[in-house]
């Protein structure tokens, strides 16, 4: 899996002048989780969505505009982040002790 991917928006929104339709994902560092509870946000919470969307797309919604999504939007968008979340590293291999 990549470490960005595209969300498209089925019902979009407003941010400024501009009427938003996609948004770019970044998978979040370990940085942009600063300042909320790792399980909260593991288990996708809302406030703490809210927190952390800023941070990690583009263009950047914000916080306020997260409470505003359409359901079905918000689910898309929690989907991409669920699947970073779930990732595995693929290179990454088991060594064991030698007998």
């Amino acid at each position: 899996m990549s470490d960005t991917q595209q969300v498209q928006l089925g019902t979009g929104f407003k941010s400024g002048k501009s009427f938003i339709k996609e948004l770019t994902i970044r998978k979040p560092l370990t940085g942009d989780l600063r300042g909320i509870k790792l399980i909260d946000f593991i288990e996708l919470d809302i406030d703490s969505l809210a927190k952390v969307l800023p941070r990690v797309t583009t263009p950047s919604i914000e916080e306020h505009e997260v409470f505003s999504l359409d359901l079905n939007d918000l689910s898309e968008i929690t989907k991409v982040l669920a699947g970073f979340l779930s990732e595995k590293p693929g290179n990454a291999k088991m060594e064991s002790p030698a007998e």
